[in-house]
């Protein structure tokens, strides 16, 4: 899939992109290589995910950014209509930015929308993705996908409980997460490498991002029952 400037609406509207950061080695999950490859069920965990944003329909493209010596990435999504880019950094906020800059080169316009979205959150729906494009395509700034939290919250120090956390008016965050694409770029510019997701570093440029409620389900498998669950899930699915 190309990424055409004469791809744009008749009416020049902002477009949509999905940008799929997967140049992680996954070394929390227990896998043997990146988690993304692991097999659930009849496809790999980065499968799952292209097929589920493959059904959003205003999707202009998908974008997917691997390492620079990523070989594993052809037969495990062969069929796939999606952008590759080998440029992924150390870092997701690194492979993000890099991505980004992808996006421009191939014809994206710093106005137009862009889904950052999580390889590893392989049980996301197409109509949780479509419930945050209606929440934030008319908004000023964006928004993600994000789940109030139920359950209580604890800091720890050594092991052992330090303090009882509110959980009033607290968040989980979640991905797709959805913002103009140049402003992305000048929040992660200023934001640095240490942001672990784009709405942190839109918030540190002063904007609140919209919270859209999304569903448990859309967890990122990340430890190696994860992987368990993901699979009970899909079968559920089926």
């Amino acid at each position: 899939m190309t990424l055409a400037a004469d791809s744009a609406p008749a009416d020049d509207a902002p477009r949509l992109y999905a940008l799929v950061p997967s140049a992680g080695v996954g070394a929390r999950s227990g896998a043997q290589g990146p988690k993304q490859y692991r097999m659930l069920g009849t496809r790999s965990v980065l499968g799952h995910t292209l097929a589920a944003l493959a059904r959003v329909q205003r999707l202009s493209s998908v974008l997917v950014v691997l390492s620079p010596g990523d070989t594993q990435f052809a037969p495990h999504v062969a069929g796939f209509d999606v952008a590759v880019t080998h440029c992924g950094g150390a870092t997701r906020a690194q492979s993000v930015r890099n991505g980004l800059d992808v996006l421009l080169e191939r014809g994206a316009r710093r106005d137009d929308w862009v889904l950052v979205h999580d390889a590893a959150r392989c049980l996301v729906r197409p109509e949780w993705v479509d419930a945050l494009i209606d929440a934030c395509i008319a908004d000023p700034v964006g928004g993600l996908l994000a789940l109030p939290v139920a359950d209580t919250l604890k800091a720890e120090r050594d092991g052992r409980v330090e303090a009882t956390l509110a959980r009033d008016a607290k968040w989980q965050a979640q991905t797709p997460q959805m913002f103009r694409i140049g402003l992305l770029i000048d929040a992660l510019e200023r934001a640095g490498d240490a942001v672990t997701d784009e709405a942190s570093a839109i918030e540190a440029l002063g904007h609140a991002p919209k919270l859209v409620a999304a569903s448990l389900e859309n967890f990122k498998v990340t430890y190696p029952a994860d992987f368990a669950l993901a699979e009970r899930l899909l079968r559920t699915r089926e």
